[in-house]
């Protein structure tokens, strides 16, 4: 860039140390001229100590933030908990507005105080066709009858020693129907 452009914010992508995306974000977040957006996913996951809800960055070890990169690099890349930006040679690319709206509005749809927080929750239905994950009848697949969402809990029909049995299992000992992943 020449120094008689004009230079404007654009959107980049910063490496943030490993497992402190949120904290690189948050520090960027003081300063000023600085956007951030780093998006992070929320689970539940199945544990020895029970059902646990999981928080993970969208993009493991990177972050977006827009900014003037003549004018904020350095302060960029001397934040705490930011390694630096992504480069290949010399150059600093930009991420396209476009890709980050597009995330932006996918993340806004979700209800969540937490703006860059992604809820996901399995999405089943009566009559979908699945298949047993572990335990007992393990690699059966079988038709779901009932969902229990508060007691995360299914009524799926198994065929089972040459009769078609309702059996109740764990929501998290069964593997999902293959759905579309939605684009951003």
């Amino acid at each position: 860039m020449t120094s008689n452009e004009a230079s404007k914010p654009e959107w980049f992508c910063v490496r943030a140390q490993t497992k402190r995306e949120h904290i690189a974000a948050n520090h960027l977040r003081e300063i000023e001229g600085i956007e951030v957006f780093c998006p992070r996913i929320k689970y539940r996951k199945a544990t020895r100590r029970g059902k646990i809800w999981w928080l993970e960055p969208l993009f493991p070890g990177y972050l977006l933030a827009r900014f003037d990169l003549t004018e904020m690099e350095r302060a960029v890349t001397f934040c705490q908990g930011v390694r630096g930006l992504v480069r290949f040679g010399n150059k600093i690319p930009h991420v396209p507005e476009s890709f980050v709206l597009s995330l932006v509005q996918q993340v806004g749809n979700q209800s969540s105080d937490q703006s860059d927080v992604i809820t996901l929750a399995p999405s089943i239905k009566t009559g979908d066709e699945i298949e047993v994950a572990h335990g007992p009848f393990q690699g059966m697949k079988g038709i779901i009858l009932t969902i229990a969402p508060a007691a995360e809990r299914v009524k799926v029909l198994l065929e089972f020693l040459g009769q078609v049995q309702p059996i109740d299992l764990d929501l998290f000992s069964i593997l999902l129907p293959d759905k579309p992943l939605p684009t951003f």
